[in-house]
């Protein structure tokens, strides 16, 4: 009995690839193994940036807390230690979101704990 291939199946799964291929420069979007390497290269690196992301806004979020506290002559360990001692739970986003669009509110939370 001869060797069977499912061609149907085959071709599918190569124009899988090359579709999400597209876009890529040279031969990463036409040639399918060259194609395929770039395109698990590129999900490993969204897979891994997904969770960095996380991390970066944290950072971002820290960077505006510590700006906005030192304009009230505090930093930003100072404040945060202080938050934690007077059991006032409001997290980065939401302090960071305060300092850029509401400063008042903010200026209220840091007099807060100061007292």
């Amino acid at each position: 009995m001869p060797r069977s291939t499912n061609s149907v199946a085959s071709r599918k799964r190569r124009k899988k690839i090359l579709k999400q291929a597209k876009g890529y420069f040279g031969a990463r979007k036409n040639v399918y193994t060259v194609a395929k390497n770039t395109v698990e290269k590129g999900m490993l690196y969204s897979y891994r940036d997904r969770r960095k992301k996380k991390g970066n806004f944290r950072r971002l979020w820290i960077q505006r807390i510590n700006a906005a506290t030192r304009m009230h002559g505090m930093s930003y360990s100072e404040f945060m230690g202080k938050m934690n001692q007077k059991g006032i739970h409001l997290n980065r986003k939401v302090l960071a979101d305060l300092a850029m669009n509401n400063p008042e509110a903010f200026k209220a939370v840091v007099d807060e704990v100061n007292s």
